[in-house]
């Protein structure tokens, strides 16, 4: 079972039963909610006329925070004043950057500060993971993955299996919801890795999936792996930031992840890696490596074999880029400030109110995303016949949700900046 979560959800009262009466609801719970002030902490989308929009697409982009212009201004200002020296300034060196964010990273994925890095993006993350971890030998040739797969995560494992002489027809094990449901099912995931036994080399899985929101049991599913003597390595894009997270207790081989979704470092921000300390400790793994996975005081000798930096650092590859790693900082600080679990908890009570918005109102509307909301994270995925239409009609009122193929509708009422009117302006412009 998916451990519980750590601070529950407020409960909310019944909902009205017309539009307008829900519409007082949610501005009466907007008015009493504590956490409601973390929305002036962002700058949040406006139309061409400087209307404020109605912001629900965090899980593609999270919204700007306040603090990400001025972050970027310090650098912007140490690289005009210092030019190269900025690398080696006094105060804030721009060499070792990517340390400044390992400690609020660490405590945000349940994970040891060695565990963490900062750099690359996560499809490269993914494959210089993989490059370590997937090592077919003998019968263990096979990479299992869910899905829905998010089409770059199926082509590291196809591009990895040919990279090494194996045919993805024949080495690539799908696991997918059962005809006629929409998600799959844990057990379902676990008999096909006990299934292919001896001959599973590495899982790959989604921690929350970017189609339905399905949240899955890490925990679970890694020991599952283990138990068939296969690794596992997750792609937490849409879980890191918005569910709980312990990669070191759960024993989780390896993980990438994003950083402009739920942690709002902006577009193209770079990625962040896990690696568990039993493996970074091992001198025998094998890594693609490049001057960046140096040590620090190792990396300006300019030899010609490198000196592997401890834990994580040692998988980046090219130089940290500064002012995205800037940007993202200006995110990591609302977790330390606020925290994942007062954050959960609001988020619970945000997509709860939106889900029984659209029973209600928008019954033409199929939700796939779980029930059960420690099966969820803050992220709702609606299925409807007339899919583009309805997207129209969300930007026609100043909506921004986004569509994925062939008919779904996304709407995330992310806890850090959205309201519970938010998520009624949504409902109303659905409704039937």
């Amino acid at each position: 079972m998916i451990p519980p979560d750590p601070a529950p959800a407020p409960s909310l009262p019944p909902l009205a039963t017309t539009l307008d009466a829900a519409r007082a609801q949610a501005l009466e719970l907007d008015a009493a909610d504590l956490l409601g002030g973390l929305r002036s902490r962002f700058r949040l989308p406006r139309d061409a006329d400087g209307r404020p929009r109605t912001y629900l697409a965090g899980q593609s982009l999270g919204a700007q925070p306040v603090g990400a212009a001025a972050a970027l201004r310090r650098e912007l200002d140490q690289w005009a004043d210092d030019g190269v020296d900025g690398w080696f300034h006094e105060r804030s060196p721009w060499l070792g950057f990517e340390d400044r964010l390992r400690d609020a990273t660490a405590r945000l994925v349940g994970a040891r500060p060695a565990e963490v890095t900062t750099g690359n993006t996560l499809t490269i993350n993914l494959h210089l993971l993989l490059a370590s971890f997937f090592r077919p030998t003998g019968s263990r040739t096979r990479i299992l993955v869910d899905a829905p797969t998010f089409p770059s995560d199926r082509y590291v494992v196809t591009s990895q299996l040919r990279h090494h002489g194996l045919d993805p027809a024949s080495e690539l094990v799908v696991v997918g919801p059962r005809d006629g449901e929409d998600l799959v099912r844990h057990e379902d995931v676990e008999a096909a890795i006990e299934a292919e036994g001896d001959r599973l080399a590495l899982v790959l899985l989604a921690g929350v999936s970017y189609a339905t929101g399905q949240r899955l049991d890490v925990e679970r599913l890694t020991r599952a792996a283990h138990d068939a003597g296969a690794v596992a390595v997750w792609d937490l894009a849409h879980a890191v930031g918005n569910v709980p997270l312990e990669l070191h207790d759960w024993d989780v081989d390896a993980a990438a992840w994003c950083t402009y979704k739920y942690l709002n470092g902006g577009p193209g921000a770079p990625g962040q890696l896990f690696v568990h300390e039993r493996h970074a400790a091992d001198p025998e793994i094998s890594r693609l490596e490049g001057w960046w996975g140096n040590a620090e005081d190792a990396r300006f000798r300019m030899a010609m074999t490198i000196d592997p930096a401890p834990g994580a650092d040692a998988w980046r590859v090219s130089t940290v880029p500064v002012l995205g790693a800037a940007a993202v900082g200006a995110g990591l600080e609302l977790f330390d400030d606020v925290g994942l679990p007062a954050l959960r908890a609001r988020s619970l009570s945000l997509t709860g109110f939106l889900e029984a918005l659209v029973d209600r109102f928008v019954p033409s509307a199929s939700i796939l995303t779980p029930r059960d909301p420690a099966q969820r994270g803050c992220q709702l995925s609606l299925r409807f016949a007339d899919a583009h239409r309805r997207l129209e009609t969300l930007e026609a009122r100043g909506i921004v949700a986004d569509f994925r193929e062939p008919d779904i509708v996304r709407l995330t009422p992310v806890p850090a900046y959205t309201s519970f009117l938010d998520c009624w302006t949504a409902a109303a412009a659905l409704a039937d």
